[in-house]
């Protein structure tokens, strides 16, 4: 199965299923020196991970990652690095009585029509549980691009359903405005429009109650980024930006900036004057009043924040029945059990926030290969 690596210069390769023994990254590309444990990653596979509240599926993972190679000392050593997540809570059984169903809004069919074969317990290699050592990946990255420019990366949601946040600064947001409410409790939807957030989580737990799910829309916002990374053609900023998203599972669609708005705007509503703040020891720090071009032009990064947006499609595993065929193309019912989300939004974040990561830590490293930034 080709398709499995992603990148160049910081390049990743994944390999497991969601029932299987576990899953495994290989990194290649990370530059040495930057300290790294499995504490550091354990930060973010926490915010993805099953179990975590009500409002999501409650699989008991602990998503612990093992440093296979790579790191000595505290510190990576400039090879290949290599990260082990194990699967602990499989429960193979809730898939016996589905294993020649196919599932409405999975890629079952599709597996099949392509391999003629697929392991058929939890998706197997088309899980969302794949995700976990992209996160852990992520977390190398985001230590790249930190150590080398400041540079943070930070998701929320912005919408459940037709509920919709008001966002208006995104630079502005805190990884505390996610990750808590303002009396200090967890803010389990990951809205950092508090009050809209405590109307999504009612939401979600009203679908979970009639056995039915929700979709909405992610927002991702990167700060400290330089101009000038991204590729001419066809390895713009945009376009590999777009692909790492669209590889996520349940992703639907992508903008970033004005986006889809700017069909109905004039060139002159969607364009951003250009200003000079001041001069550093060489030339002059410019900027744009307005961001509506997300951080991105020729799809090379601006200098101003990234901000894109992913839209998530509701979770296709219902225990309500619905209606499919078998592999040999009868008619019946099927209700998918196991442990599933009613909306797959607070544990995307995670996911999403890790694939842009890597893709700027990987046009960072290909940008320094022409040019000193």
């Amino acid at each position: 199965m080709p398709g499995n690596s992603f990148g160049q210069a910081f390049r990743i390769t994944t390999a497991g299923e969601s029932h299987g023994p576990g899953y495994v990254v290989i990194i290649d590309g990370v530059p040495p020196g930057i300290p790294l444990s499995v504490e550091d990653l354990a930060v973010d596979l926490r915010r993805r991970r099953p179990g975590q509240s009500k409002i999501v599926s409650q699989r008991d993972e602990p998503d612990e990652a093992e440093i296979f190679s790579g790191v000595f000392e505290g510190h990576t050593t400039g090879t290949s690095l290599a990260i082990l997540v194990k699967n602990r809570d499989q429960r193979s059984r809730d898939y016996t009585d589905i294993k020649d169903l196919y599932r409405p809004g999975h890629a079952d069919y599709t597996y099949d029509a392509k391999y003629g074969f697929r392991d058929y317990r939890g998706g197997g290699r088309s899980s969302a549980r794949e995700t976990t050592v992209r996160v852990a990946a992520g977390t190398v990255a985001k230590k790249m691009l930190a150590a080398a420019h400041g540079a943070s990366v930070l998701g929320y949601v912005v919408q459940v359903g037709e509920i919709c946040a008001q966002i208006p600064d995104p630079a502005a947001v805190t990884l505390n405005d996610v990750e808590q409410l303002a009396d200090g409790s967890a803010n389990i939807v990951r809205c950092p429009d508090h009050s809209t957030a405590q109307k999504m989580v009612a939401l979600i737990e009203q679908l979970r109650l009639d056995q039915d799910s929700v979709g909405g829309i992610a927002e991702i916002v990167v700060t400290g980024i330089p101009a000038g990374l991204g590729e001419p053609i066809f390895d713009k900023l945009k376009a590999d930006l777009a692909k790492a998203i669209f590889s996520l599972p349940a992703v639907l669609g992508m903008e970033y900036g004005s986006g889809f708005a700017a069909a109905k705007m004039r060139g002159s509503e969607n364009n951003d004057a250009f200003v000079s703040d001041a001069t550093d020891s060489t030339r002059a720090v410019i900027r744009t009043e307005t961001n509506r071009h997300g951080g991105m032009l020729g799809g090379i990064s601006s200098g101003m924040p990234i901000v894109l947006r992913a839209v998530v499609k509701p979770t296709s595993s219902l225990p309500k029945p619905q209606t499919t065929v078998d592999r040999e193309g009868k008619s019946t019912q099927i209700s998918t059990g196991g442990r599933h989300d009613p909306c797959l939004l607070p544990r995307f974040i995670p996911m999403a926030e890790a694939m842009v990561a890597i893709v700027l830590a990987d046009h960072l490293l290909r940008h320094r290969q022409n040019a000193a930034i």
